[in-house]
């Protein structure tokens, strides 16, 4: 709709006689004044406010209210603090409203749904003008409560609209002239509130309406960039984590219960627990549910799963629920841990790679696991060092159990318990029956030491004892258990300074790196990133019900250029996250990738086409008025690409100090 349409449509424009019409401003008048009489509407009026004349008198709006209702001081801050995204994304507007209607006698108003005033900028005039009204923070301008007025109407009707004058049902609001448009939420679609420029009589504008759906157009932009990067924030924190959930079915979701992601699987499981949960693509228990409540709800609903909040700045911004399948029964106490069947192994062929140097370490670890002699896997994080562990595992017959344990992944307090086990009573909360570590579950198996470095020093002593002797005491036991096991520690610290810091025992060094070998970080592996992103990358499509994707050769180029300090743990949430953000139908191309594999150098030429991607991609955003699916059609890109690109720019831009 065009600013001229503003003008002419019905629903939007004014009286006749403001717009160069036949109707005059006494006309409209004595209109208002039969209709308070008799409720007789006149042909005069535009039938926008015809009805909601009829709206205001059947709420009983007396036409002589003189002003507006007030909320108290903490319930105005309670329902600012509910709707702070709104006021978050209206800053701009309110600090560009400042400058712009200094001396306009003017001011720019933003409201809730319910109508409540949240902020007020502009003209000091009108703004003081405005307190005889109750035009002003807490004042609530619904229709039910001062009759037709722009923001009450608008928010009735859903649409943007300009009041002026006598149109307003309450002659002592008739001195302004308001112009309100709502503020709808970008996906929803529902109304968060409204923004609104009122000002007196003799200061109105026609351009206002205009004006005021810019700026609502405005704020939905700026809330669409905000729900994207929140998505993005939940869909890392499920990529990050989904290593500890492979044989569970995951959906990820934002605050208002949205999916964002979810297999169809998932979404077949969660259906079969309770049909009810999942309507219209949302999970209503979330969208029904402050966040606190949200994992109460759930667990009510859908017995069995398990929610992880995720939150920003202290706020809750999404979830992932984790539908746990059911456990497996559990070997009778007679039985030892170890009889029971062990899932197979992975051996060595899981190792994805051809290059000469993960071909060297491959064939190092199949010595060493021939050996039987304990075995240090050191690199950095995310190399892999499990992947070997488990390969390590696989290649003895029968393999038995692999128990792995994350020494600095746990409380210092609990690492003795979980690594020895307790006895009953051994402290406040101890199961009654007591409980066997990991050192007996690894019985006939291999236990995986992760983070070894991390260990307490005054733990060493013990793990070294079980190592040498065979035998392991229970915390707050005497009796011994005899356990026969293989160990793999793993480490990305460099053990030997740490012997020579003192935080790590000498002699338990020496027992536990017996063998030692150093995983390849991805940077040295060349082509090895190919690879393993054409595997990982199917994996996630399968597991999405999704064709395997493709990849563009200057995508390819990059991937192979980019340095991955997280290593393969990098990549694969990087796989995993593009078979999420793509439509997988099109090629995956460079602007894809994410903003930090652009190129894999920090050349001028890099950073030049970055500055030209990032010029033309803003130029195209305001070019549509902040509409993003305009902007990302003009741009020929993905709406989702263009959401991570501002997602991404909004991250890297300094804190706003105020304006320059």
């Amino acid at each position: 709709m065009t600013v001229s349409d503003f003008a002419t449509h019905d629903g939007f424009g004014l009286a006749g006689s403001v717009t160069g019409g036949a109707v005059t401003p006494q006309e409209i008048r004595r209109a208002w004044e039969i209709f308070q009489q008799d409720g007789v509407a006149s042909p005069a009026v535009r039938p926008q406010v015809i009805a909601s004349w009829q709206r205001s008198r059947a709420h009983r709006i007396a036409a002589g209210c003189a002003e507006a209702p007030v909320v108290s001081e903490a319930e105005w801050h309670r329902r600012r603090q509910q709707n702070l995204r709104l006021v978050h994304a209206a800053r701009p507007a309110v600090e560009e409203a400042r400058a712009l209607l200094a001396d306009a006698r003017s001011m720019l108003i933003l409201t809730d749904a319910a109508g409540t005033i949240l902020e007020t900028e502009g003209d000091a005039r009108a703004l003081d003008t405005g307190h005889a009204v109750k035009l002003q923070r807490g004042g609530v301008w619904q229709e039910a409560e001062i009759g037709t007025n722009a923001i009450g109407t608008a928010l009735a009707a859903g649409k943007p609209v300009q009041i002026h004058a006598d149109e307003h049902f309450c002659a002592a609001v008739q001195r302004w002239t308001c112009a309100a448009a709502p503020v709808r939420h970008p996906s929803e679609n529902t109304v968060l509130g409204t923004v609104d420029i009122s000002g007196s009589t003799d200061t109105f504008n026609p351009q206002n309406l205009a004006h005021a759906v810019a700026l609502a157009h405005q704020i939905e932009a700026v809330l669409g960039r905000r729900i994207a990067l929140e998505h993005d924030l939940v869909l890392r924190h499920f990529l990050n984590k989904r290593a500890l959930w492979l044989s569970e079915e995951i959906i990820a979701f934002s605050r208002t219960g949205a999916l964002i992601f979810a297999t169809d699987r998932a979404l077949k499981e969660l259906a079969r627990r309770n049909e009810a949960v999942l309507a219209g693509g949302r999970l209503m228990p979330v969208r029904e549910t402050a966040p606190e409540g949200w994992a109460q709800r759930m667990g009510e609903l859908l017995p069995g799963a398990s929610l992880e909040i995720v939150r920003e700045d202290g706020e809750e911004i999404g979830g992932v629920m984790v539908l746990h399948a059911p456990r497996r029964p559990r070997p009778s106490g007679r039985e030892p841990a170890h009889l029971a069947a062990p899932e197979p192994a992975p051996g060595f062929d899981a190792i994805i790679g051809e290059s000469p140097a993960l071909s060297e370490a491959r064939e190092k670890a199949r010595r060493m696991a021939q050996s039987g002699m304990p075995v240090l896997l050191e690199g950095e994080t995310g190399v892999g060092k499990e992947v070997f562990a488990r390969a390590i595992h696989g290649a003895r017959t029968p393999p038995g159990a692999f128990v792995p344990l994350n020494c600095g992944g746990l409380p210092r307090d609990l690492i003795a318990s979980e690594l020895f086990g307790y006895e009953r009573g051994a402290f406040t909360g101890a199961d009654t029956g007591g409980r066997p570590g990991k050192v007996e579950a690894a019985d006939g198996g291999l236990l995986c030491l992760d983070e070894i470095g991390e260990m307490p020093l005054e733990l060493q002593s013990y793990l070294l004892r079980v190592l040498e002797d065979g035998v392991v005491y229970r915390v707050g036991g005497h009796g011994a258990r005899r356990v026969n096991l293989r160990l793999v520690s793993m480490t990305n610290r460099d053990l030997s300074r740490e012997v020579a810091a003192g935080r790590f025992r000498r002699d338990l060094y020496y027992r536990i790196a017996a063998l030692r070998l150093t995983i390849p970080p991805l940077r040295e592996r060349g082509d090895d990133v190919l690879l393993l992103m054409d595997h990982y990358a199917r994996r996630a499509a399968r597991q999405a019900g999704r064709p395997a994707p493709r990849f563009t050769a200057a995508a390819l180029d990059a991937l192979r250029a980019h340095a991955w300090p997280g290593n393969v743990r990098e990549l694969r949430n990087v796989a995993d996250m593009l078979v999420a953000m793509t439509d997988g139908v099109s090629p995956i191309d460079l602007d894809d990738l994410p903003v930090d594999l652009y190129g894999g150098a920090s050349d001028e030429t890099s950073n030049d086409l970055k500055a030209l991607e990032r010029t033309a991609i803003l130029a195209a955003v305001e070019a549509c008025g902040g509409n993003l699916s305009r902007a990302a059609r003009s741009l020929g890109i993905a709406r989702s690409t263009l959401y991570l690109r501002l997602a991404a720019w909004e991250r890297e831009a300094p804190p706003r100090g105020g304006r320059a």
